[in-house]
């Protein structure tokens, strides 16, 4: 062909792929079906707003900024605020801190939604060992902390951000402040410009009983260090995932103890690779030990269906597709080649990260397999932009008995999926996913009336009333299955309970 064939036909290309593109993705609205559950306040931690200059919060006007609850066996209950404190609430609901993370990494960043204090989770014998972990966000500049794990092609040099798991020991896990040593597990930089993407959710898996092989081994949300929209020219570099050399895009699953411990094979941090991964026992030299799975873009929250064991985890997507997957071990779930059940646009002649494209039927009906693993239930953004929370029901609401609950982080909506459905569509065939319906959600007021509102219109009014950006909706279950929902912006825990006796409804 000569160069101006060549070059009419890739301007047709290009035109086509640009014609084919969606630009609605998930033509049919989630809607409400029925679903309506009360919303009540729990507790409330402290105004946190003077800790920091408001140039070095991403929120400065937020109360405080609630990611995780969580409780002890022993019933005990924490709750973090990501400017750098982990609270226990006492009798359930009267915030008293009980380790100040700030104070002890002084380099914290907080400048972006997912930054200083990100998650944390305790060991399954916390009450024994006293073992708790956490992880949060450093600036790179001036940091005299040596990154284990720097991106593929990339130098010290090229250092924006780093983030650190960190192990810390209670020296008595009964008392009502933290105090004891703490260990470094994992430092992984960050080299695009903006904070985007970090590791965010830790968790041992709930069904592992003592004994079992999965027992105490601590999983690490997948993502993709902010290569999709992390700013600047090393961004949207579809290069950095798909590859079993590196952690960008991958879950972990790592024995948290350090190899002078257990005796076992080093991971890239101070802690062990797990005989029984997939990959530590592939025989690829190549291949890290410590992935669990791989293909995500921002997998920052998994959980566990108590029942049998099945692990999900909702995958936040770039411009177009909100995901739930069930997890296998050993799976690739596609970013950055797909978003959904659909092909990502940096792939398409014509394209780019913003747009997706239609897959060829053959694979959306699974007579072609492409090697991908797609999700149970996903949204467009249409209905919502960043997914969050997931939880199997366990607790006492009728309603949401046999439902996988889970919202939207930015507009505040709550959702749900039959759990039945959600695992029907793990069935190979792309094109089967489980419906999604919404929660209405209400609060009873002084005068017994029930009124409904959103979750972001509820935040707003403990706020004083202006119109937020965000509700910045997290989600968390309670040892006995109910729900806590909570706010980046008002520094509320809440939880959903059904409705108990008539109500008069008042006008929204």
């Amino acid at each position: 062909m000569t160069r101006t064939a060549i070059g009419v036909a890739a301007l047709l290309l290009a035109t086509l792929a640009v014609e084919a593109q969606l630009t609605d993705p998930i033509p049919a609205p989630v809607t409400t079906r029925g679903l309506r559950l009360e919303i009540r306040d729990v507790a409330r931690l402290p105004d946190t707003r003077s800790l920091r200059p408001a140039s070095e919060d991403i929120a400065p006007v937020a109360w405080a900024r609630v990611s995780f609850v969580r409780e002890l066996p022993d019933g005990r209950r924490f709750a973090n605020d990501s400017r750098g404190r982990l609270y226990l609430l006492e009798g359930g609901t009267q915030p008293r801190l009980y380790l100040d993370l700030a104070a002890a990494f002084p380099l914290g960043f907080y400048r972006s939604l997912q930054s200083g204090f990100i998650g944390f989770t305790f060991h399954p014998e916390f009450d024994r060992n006293g073992l708790l972990y956490t992880v949060h966000g450093e600036k790179a500049e001036g940091n005299p902390g040596v990154p284990h794990f720097i991106p593929p092609g990339f130098t010290p040099a090229d250092l924006t951000y780093h983030t650190v798991i960190t192990e810390w020991r209670a020296s008595n896990p009964r008392a009502a402040a933290f105090a004891g040593p703490r260990r470094e597990l994992l430092r992984v930089a960050h080299v695009v410009n903006n904070y985007f993407h970090p590791l965010g959710s830790l968790e041992f898996n709930p069904t592992a009983k003592p004994g079992a092989p999965d027992y105490g081994l601590l999983y690490i949300g997948g993502t993709d260090f902010g290569f999709s929209n992390g700013g600047g020219s090393r961004a949207n570099n579809p290069a950095q995932t798909q590859r079993l050399d590196t952690l960008v895009s991958t879950m972990l699953r790592i024995d948290p103890r350090s190899p002078s411990v257990s005796k076992g094979v080093k991971g890239v941090g101070d802690y062990t690779i797990p005989s029984i991964n997939t990959f530590a026992a592939d025989g690829d030299p190549k291949t890290m030990g410590e992935i669990y799975a791989y293909g995500f873009r921002n997998a920052h929250r998994m959980s566990w269906d108590l029942s049998d064991g099945t692990m999900f985890a909702v995958d936040i997507g770039n411009s177009q597709i909100e995901e739930i997957n069930i997890i296998r071990e050993g799976n690739n779930y596609g970013w950055m080649r797909r978003e959904g059940t659909f092909e990502n646009g940096v792939h398409v002649p014509g394209g780019n990260m913003a747009v997706v494209f239609p897959l060829p039927a053959d694979i959306l009906d699974g007579t072609t397999k492409d090697g991908f693993t797609y999700p149970v239930a996903m949204y467009d953004h249409g209905e919502g932009v960043s997914i969050t929370g997931g939880f199997v029901y366990t607790g006492r609401i009728p309603a949401l008995r046999g439902k996988f609950v889970f919202g939207d982080i930015n507009r505040g909506r709550v959702f749900a999926a039959d759990v039945a459905a959600l695992k029907a569509a793990d069935d190979g065939i792309p094109r089967t996913v489980a419906p999604i319906e919404e929660i209405q959600l209400f609060v009873r007021e002084a005068n017994g009336t029930a009124r409904d509102l959103t979750f972001k219109e509820l935040v707003e009014r403990t706020m004083g009333g202006a119109p937020l950006v965000r509700a910045d909706l997290h989600m968390g279950v309670a040892r006995n299955g109910e729900f806590f929902l909570t706010s980046r912006q008002d520094g509320m825990i809440r939880t959903l309970a059904a409705a108990d006796g008539p109500a008069r409804t008042a006008q929204r």
